[in-house]
């Protein structure tokens, strides 16, 4: 398992939101034609994913939905959890923190940090707010091993540094600004100005498709 290509974990992720939305309506089983409508993505691929990870189903009844959520679960999480820090607490900062409250068991929001005096020491949506400075202090003692960057693209540099110096494993970058860190820390960068421009030219090549 540690060495399944970076997008089928990416695709265990949406198959685990989507196993988990078919047993809400108290379904057992699904096959994979149906987690592929949902993701858009081909029935082939799915089996394929799931082949990689040691899992078949029932050819007559399918995938056993909790079993499969199960399996996913133990790949993908780590046994006792782990926590996770916003450095800029923006519109951007505050909407993941709002956003990701409780959706996850195995992933914690626990800190964030920003430099602005009236979001110090206040609690958003249960998650306090330091002072950056404090930053290695907190990663260390709320062992901390997931960074989430949301601040201005010329402070980004700076702050991947400081996490990385802290001891953080992973990185989710949400500038515009490409980072460098050490081949111990997995980054992971999404640039939403990219994706919209992205969408942006389908969207153009739909309309004059269809005209």
């Amino acid at each position: 398992m540690k060495h399944l290509p970076h997008k089928t974990v990416e695709r265990l992720s949406q198959y685990r939101r989507a196993l988990l939305l078919i047993l809400s309506k108290e379904k057992t089983h699904v096959f994979s034609h149906e987690i592929a409508q949902m993701l858009h993505i081909t029935p082939v691929q799915v089996r394929r994913d799931l082949m990689l990870i040691g899992y078949s189903g029932n050819l007559r009844k399918g995938y056993d939905i909790k079993e499969l959520i199960d399996l996913i679960g133990k790949i993908i999480d780590t046994e006792k959890g782990q926590r996770v820090a916003v450095v800029g607490l923006g519109n951007l900062g505050k909407a993941i923190i709002s956003y990701f409250r409780g959706k996850r068991t195995k992933l914690t929001i626990v800190a964030a940090f920003d430099i602005n005096a009236e979001k110090i020491n206040r609690v958003y949506n249960g998650v306090p707010c330091h002072h950056i400075d404090l930053l290695p202090k907190i990663i260390r003692q709320e062992n901390i091993t997931i960074g989430i960057i949301t601040v201005p693209a010329e402070q980004a540099a700076g702050v991947a540094e400081t996490m990385v110096l802290s001891g953080i494993k992973g990185i989710l970058n949400f500038t515009p600004k490409p980072l460098n860190v050490s081949p111990h820390v997995y980054l992971e960068e999404y640039d939403m100005i990219t994706s919209l421009e992205k969408v942006a030219f389908f969207a153009k090549k739909n309309d004059e498709r269809f005209k």
